[in-house]
């Protein structure tokens, strides 16, 4: 008896032994589990996050997702009524307690050993995300250790309304959605801050199982465990009889769309601006579209909408394809682009990625390089049938549109605006070519490969719309520097700046006035006054006086506008191009087919310009009349179109043209005087350009009296 009695004690002492060794163990565990929280200090919150484009009004145009679709939003901005479905559902301790909750972890510990399984759940709001964050799903004794260590720092570091924000904005609601802003969106398409508690109530319970109790997948479970969770809020007094009622009666509104990240207003630009972004943050796509940015961009909502308008209401044909872009010509801002006609068929960006063959479009360039070499608006030349011999032994014959030419001398005014093609490669080869590729590229910033051949003048190479707009803007700004970009500012998703154009520009500034004696001087890149002249020049396609042997090429469209533009259109086989400006818009528009097959309709070459016309219309409307600043050494005096003198009472074809003081034709028309003008006239006007270079002077004579070369010229 005493015997087993000793047994018992025994027994029991090394029970207790273990007990309490269990209970040393357990202590130690906690408190070395409490000091490595501490010494790791908080864990980080950081989660992959929907990145969001704001337009330059501030309005959302488009956001991206990772792998995951995100959005976040504070709680601020999370409706109470999904706040406290969410508590009352479950953790309705969740302000109270320290991560866990012992009551029901106790009895969920008896459950799963009863069972022998990991099935039972008794998870805090704390601990779904710490899961969330940092864990797996799966259901393992390693992992709940885990989940426990990280409870403890979440709760250690963070207050409840951080672990709340953060568990809404992470939960998983079913279809892709992770948080309640993203399934907000995608249930009821309407942001967290605006649920009814019917709503919030549906929302709520989808988390316990949203394969099982999404009301996509079984609106009959959806409705049932809604109805528990209003039960549930009703019994603990969270909400009153009627509003209880009136979310039971309530018809839910679900969305048709059912989609997270709608379609933007601006493919094409948001591209674009994605390519911009990873060159500023120096990332990767993956990590943008998750990383959570708020993007300020430079897109004007009412031109893009303009723009897209005035494409769909011009293009009746789906097969032909359209780029377009507009820019702020004084500060590089691109503020609408296309790059196609429908960018879920090809995404392909045909403003930036496409280069094609400008076409007459490119005569600007030329202009002013002759301008830089000595020509003027008045300068005439022999418009004709020519055949040019090249140097390499070949010849070349341009020929005008439909054959069309005024067999006799015209200013250069007069022939940008009628697109005379004979008169812009015997500027070209007076310039040459070389002068003239140097031109386009060190002065205008045309980045794409050019042959300095006499066809180029007719626009045979090919570039890109972003290049031939930001040339055109530099015409418009008064010849300074343009460097296109779409993003203003970008912060982090707590709204840290991350990247301010605005404050670059200031550091650059200050670095300039630092280090350079005069910054303004170092962003002119073309001379003022010519550039003046150059656009006025350009503003002659639009002007029925300087009609001649043809119509002007903006005749079509000139009853459309209500503004004063300049501009140039181009055209080849497979090719139509647009681009123009006014001191607060450059815009150009490009109309082909992908496969460089030939336009043979028409109607189809004058898209361009009617899209063209249609947006610049709509872009002004509530713009200020704004004038390009004259420079103080340009006059204007009338000219005789006949001659390219100084008009004088009785003549009939005059216009008022620009010139660099004392450069304008000191010479008055006679030509209404006599039949014919002296042949000794025309060579003395010839020999009236400024150059010293006699080889230039024998091509002068050549090309203004439109006879062949000297034989000693090759």
């Amino acid at each position: 008896m005493q015997r087993r009695r000793r047994r018992r004690r025994k027994k029991i002492g090394r029970i207790i032994k273990v007990t309490l060794f269990l209970i040393f163990l357990s202590g130690s565990f906690v408190v070395f589990l409490l000091g490595a929280s501490f010494v790791l200090g908080p864990p980080s919150l950081e989660r992959e996050q929907n990145t969001i484009y704001y337009s330059a009004g501030g309005n959302i145009i488009g956001e991206e997702y990772g792998k995951e679709r995100r959005y976040w939003v504070t709680l601020d901005h999370i409706d109470d009524k999904l706040e406290k479905a969410t508590i009352w559902t479950e953790d309705q301790k969740f302000y109270d307690h320290f991560g866990f909750d012992f009551k029901r972890l106790a009895g969920a510990i008896v459950k799963d050993i009863q069972t022998m399984s990991l099935k039972e759940g008794a998870s805090t709001i704390t601990q779904q995300y710490a899961r969330n964050l940092y864990l797996s799903h799966e259901k393992t004794w390693k992992r709940k250790i885990y989940e426990a260590f990280y409870t403890i720092r979440l709760e250690m570091f963070y207050d409840k309304e951080d672990l709340l924000e953060g568990y809404l904005n992470t939960i998983y609601y079913g279809h892709g959605a992770y948080g309640i802003e993203a399934a907000s969106k995608y249930y009821f398409n309407k942001s967290a801050s605006e649920l009814s508690w019917a709503e919030a109530s549906m929302l709520a319970g989808i988390p316990k199982g949203p394969s099982i109790y999404s009301p996509f997948h079984n609106l009959e479970k959806a409705k049932e465990r809604q109805t528990l969770i209003l039960n549930n809020l009703y019994e603990k007094n969270v909400i009153d009889e009627s509003t209880y009622q009136a979310a039971l009666d309530e018809e839910l509104n679900f969305s048709d769309e059912r989609m997270i990240v709608k379609n933007s207003m601006a493919p094409y630009f948001l591209d674009m601006v994605e390519q911009e972004l990873q060159d500023i943050l120096d990332t990767d796509v993956e990590t943008i579209k998750a990383g959570g940015y708020q993007v300020y961009t430079t897109l004007n909502e009412a031109q893009q909408l303009a723009l897209q308008t005035s494409a769909e209401s011009t293009i009746t044909n789906g097969e032909i394809q359209v780029s377009a872009m507009a820019m702020d010509p004084a500060s590089g801002a691109i503020t609408a682009l296309i790059g196609g006609q429908n960018y879920e068929e090809s995404p392909f960006n045909r403003a930036v990625q496409a280069k094609r063959m400008p076409g007459s479009s490119f005569k600007p360039f030329l202009y002013y390089a002759a301008l830089e070499n000595g020509m003027t608006s008045a300068t005439t030349l022999m418009s004709k049938p020519t055949t040019f011999a090249l140097e390499n032994g070949d010849s070349y014959q341009p020929s005008n549109f439909n054959n069309y030419y005024a067999n006799e001398p015209i200013t250069m005014t007069q022939a940008m605006a009628l697109s005379d093609n004979v008169f812009a490669v015997k500027t070209n080869l007076y310039v040459t070519p070389e002068r003239f590729v140097r031109t386009a590229k060190e002065k205008f910033g045309i980045d794409s490969e050019l042959e300095p051949v006499a066809s180029l003048a007719l626009g045979t190479e090919v570039v890109s719309m972003k290049e031939m707009v930001s040339a055109y803007s530099m015409i418009a700004n008064g010849g300074k520097t343009v460097e296109e970009y779409t993003i203003n500012k970008v912060t982090d998703s707590q709204g840290n700046v991350l990247y301010d154009r605005a404050a670059e520009e200031k550091k650059e500034e200050n670095n300039g006035f630092l280090f350079f004696s005069n910054k303004t001087d170092s962003d002119q890149r073309l001379r003022a006054d010519l550039t003046y002249i150059l656009a006025d020049m350009m503003k002659g396609m639009f002007k029925q006086e300087l009609n001649g042997y043809m119509s002007v090429t903006g005749a079509s469209i000139s009853n459309q506008l209500t503004h004063e533009y300049a501009g140039k259109s181009g055209t080849t086989n497979s090719d139509s191009w647009m681009i123009g400006f006014s001191p607060a818009v450059t815009a150009g528009v490009w109309i082909g087919y992908d496969d460089n097959r030939e336009m043979v309709k028409t109607a189809e070459h004058e898209f361009a310009k009617n899209i063209w016309a249609g947006f610049m219309e709509k872009a002004h409307e509530d713009i200020p009349v704004t004038h390009m600043v004259r420079p103080d050494n340009i006059v204007e005096v009338p000219i005789d179109l006949n001659t390219g003198l100084l008009a004088a009472d009785g003549c009939e074809h005059t216009y008022p043209m620009l010139f660099v003081k004392g450069t304008e034709p000191k010479k008055q028309c006679t030509s209404h005087l006599e039949d014919n003008v002296n042949q000794d006239e025309e060579i003395i006007q010839a020999e009236e350009v400024n150059t010293d270079d006699p080889f230039i002077e024998k091509w002068w004579q050549w090309l203004w009296l439109g006879e062949e070369p000297p034989s000693d010229i090759e």
